[in-house]
């Protein structure tokens, strides 16, 4: 991405800039029925799979010798999820930093149309007061605004652990220059809508396994 002008890494994460084209959907292999539904493809699979290797390999120095309590927040978070844990673990077993991992999975739910965030629901998931005295990875899949992050991260504190660290495999570059940000990211991209790796759009293209965006076309036919 780079060689063209369309990327940089930047200082925690690739950067996709506005004029980066992608690639032409006609370079991949990718579910049938989605032909017709989708513009580019934005990053590639073996990108995302390198890219979180590498999240991984950062996660591991910062925060190796540590037991953690990985929390994933669903739906759209668990293939990025289950792949950073598996890099991990690999990485784990073969260094002399062993990290001892526990995953466990949450889902938020905010009412009013997300117009009062601060009555987020937390569902699913342990007993949150086992976070107490513990290190926690919170894992998601794409950071807007990062006011969900910000209520997460608020009532994960009240448990008190030792230590929080958020790794998002996207973040969105929005209007908001406060913008929130992860401590780890894989990708800032555009402020587009993207679907592919478990980015959904309607409980579609979860099995896609590109990050590709989505044509008006793709957004008519999976509208409910």
């Amino acid at each position: 991405m780079a060689g063209q002008g369309g990327s940089s890494a930047g200082g925690r994460g690739v950067v996709i800039s506005d004029n980066w084209p992608g690639y032409s959907l006609d370079l991949f292999t990718y579910p049938q029925h989605y032909y017709g539904d989708l513009e580019y493809v934005l990053i590639p699979h073996g990108i995302i799979v390198d890219r979180t290797e590498r999240l991984a390999k950062d996660i591991m120095q910062d925060i190796g010798d540590n037991d953690i309590v990985v929390l994933c927040v669903l739906k759209g978070g668990y293939k990025f999820c289950a792949d950073l844990v598996e890099h991990i673990k690999n990485l784990s077993r073969n260094s002399e930093r062993f990290i001892s991992m526990k995953v466990d999975f949450v889902r938020l739910k905010s009412y009013h149309n997300d117009q009062s965030m601060q009555d987020m629901q937390i569902i699913g998931g342990d007993d949150l007061s086992k976070l107490n005295g513990k290190n926690v990875l919170i894992v998601e899949d794409i950071v807007g605004t990062g006011r969900t992050m910000k209520v997460l991260l608020n009532n994960i504190e009240k448990y008190k652990p030792k230590m929080i660290k958020v790794a998002s495999l996207l973040v969105k570059r929005t209007s908001r220059p406060d913008g929130y940000r992860p401590d780890y990211y894989g990708f800032e991209i555009p402020d587009l809508f993207v679907v592919g790796y478990a980015l959904d759009y309607n409980e579609h293209f979860r099995d896609l396994n590109h990050i590709c965006v989505i044509n008006d076309h793709g957004k008519t036919k999976y509208r409910v």
